[in-house]
């Protein structure tokens, strides 16, 4: 009984001592955080999700579903996917070397990683279609072959690999640096080989950060428009990509279509960084379990 009292005097004394902690909690800081958050992203987020439910269902629902959109949606997903795959591989290739290698020029091979981070878009679809076009430098050699690059869906897929390049290899560096070498050595004398010890001891550990970088590239490319929008013919039906028809539909003054598309990919996006939090939070628990 008298344990129980004393029990009872803790939360009513926790209870009578909530708001004055609260009240510290809620600081400037706290003010300042939920003001940027509301006008830079709670409001947009909901006007434009507001703006496109004050049309019936059913126009949403043709207007998201229809054949040009369709494909532009087919265009944008699955370029970017086999995009955010391939730098899956190339930039883990690109972090190993970076960090087991020590070779003339590695700094500067690190600093052009960030390149995309930095140069324009529309710059970057500029240069792209120069350096693929059939009298670029290297389009121009492939161009006895049939093979067209620049204003072909193969640009598109090109530019989106350049822009997320950088996100699967500053995600993964970290990780490769936390790695012991001693690691691969104790493999090594137990007669693994370079691969087997990749394959299964140093793999294993980078798997979330991959899978991370992979999908933070993916969700980059599919909202890519700068460098897209040059580099490609945005021909429909051939390689228009989302963002460039929501763009089509607003200088058509339709924007009612360019709002509901657009919010599609707003749907879609916010699923994506659903999955990169889940993916971040798997992570975490492994690196926490292998501690």
């Amino acid at each position: 009984m008298r344990g129980f009292r004393f029990q009872r005097r803790r939360l009513a004394g926790a209870i009578a001592a909530l708001p004055k902690t609260i009240g510290r909690s809620w600081s400037w800081p706290w003010a300042v955080v939920i003001t940027y958050l509301l006008i830079m992203l709670v409001i947009p987020t909901a006007a434009m999700l507001l703006k496109a439910s004050t049309l019936p269902i059913a126009d949403i629902w043709r207007i998201a579903t229809e054949p040009i959109a369709i494909a532009a949606y087919e265009v944008t997903f699955i370029t970017a996917l086999v995009a955010a795959g391939f730098n899956g591989i190339a930039g883990v290739a690109t972090a190993w070397v970076l960090v087991r290698y020590e070779f003339p020029g590695r700094r500067l091979l690190d600093a052009v990683i960030d390149l995309p981070f930095a140069l324009p878009t529309a710059v970057a679809g500029l240069t792209l279609a120069t350096v693929y076009s059939e009298v670029g430098w290297l389009g121009e050699p492939l161009a006895p072959f049939g093979i067209k690059i620049a204003f072909t869906r193969w640009g598109v897929g090109i530019a989106m690999a350049f822009i997320s390049l950088p996100f699967v290899v500053r995600t993964v560096e970290p990780v490769l640096r936390d790695i012991a070498i001693e690691i691969e050595e104790s493999s090594w004398c137990l007669g693994a080989g370079p691969w087997e010890t990749f394959r299964r001891v140093m793999f294993p550990q980078m798997l979330p950060a991959v899978l991370t970088g992979v999908a933070l590239g993916f969700s980059r490319a599919v909202g890519e428009y700068g460098s897209t929008v040059i580099v490609a013919s945005n021909v429909p039906f051939r390689d228009l990509i989302a963002p460039v028809l929501i763009f089509q539909r607003l200088e058509q003054y339709d924007y009612e279509g360019a709002t509901v598309i657009g919010a599609v990919m707003l749907l879609v996006s916010l699923a994506l960084l659903l999955m990169i939090n889940r993916l971040q939070a798997w992570g975490g628990r492994y690196e926490s379990r292998d501690a």
